[in-house]
């Protein structure tokens, strides 16, 4: 029998770009050990034009895709989350409900590619961008092997995971 998967909440304020390309990234590496979510606190209620040509152009299932309210998780039939990241500046300064379960937290703060100015190659390029570094950060989470990490342990890596090489750059300084 294999263990039940850890459930992810990506959070955003729009859900319509970071958090719904984390979401997708987060079930194809994932490959079952994690159930991925994703939600805004001022849902667009679509999904970018230019994420969802970016995930579908890699093959990504963008069927169910939906931008959607964080309060469709803090209702008691959601999902018990064991993880919630924010992946804007914005979701990450903004007061979230308590959630049941009391789940591991970090923020992975990405530019927004939504708000990107110039030419459509130049705005694709934002998004390519945004994608990769979430890429990056997702696949560091699901090779930690979580069963054996303390929470302290894990918190650490949680957030070391979400810290730029800038940000990093500072603290060894």
């Amino acid at each position: 029998m294999s263990p039940k998967p850890f459930n992810v909440l990506f959070l955003c304020t729009g859900n319509s770009a970071r958090s719904i390309m984390a979401e997708c990234i987060l079930t194809r590496e994932g490959m079952g050990k994690f159930k991925a979510y994703s939600a805004g606190s001022a849902p667009t209620g679509k999904v970018n034009p230019f994420a969802h040509a970016l995930l579908r152009r890699l093959n990504y299932d963008v069927s169910g895709l939906r931008s959607k309210s964080l309060d469709e998780f803090a209702q008691p039939d959601a999902p018990k989350l064991d993880f919630v990241f924010t992946v804007c500046g914005n979701a990450a300064q903004e007061t979230c409900p308590v959630w049941p379960g009391r789940p591991m937290t970090a923020h992975w703060g990405v530019p927004d590619p939504a708000s990107a100015e110039g030419t459509d190659a130049q705005r694709a390029f934002a998004f390519d961008d945004a994608y990769r570094m979430l890429h990056r950060r997702i696949s560091i989470f699901v090779n930690l092997p979580l069963e054996s990490l303390s929470t302290l342990t894990l918190q650490k890596q949680l957030d070391k995971i979400g810290r730029t090489k800038r940000q990093a750059a500072k603290e060894s300084a």
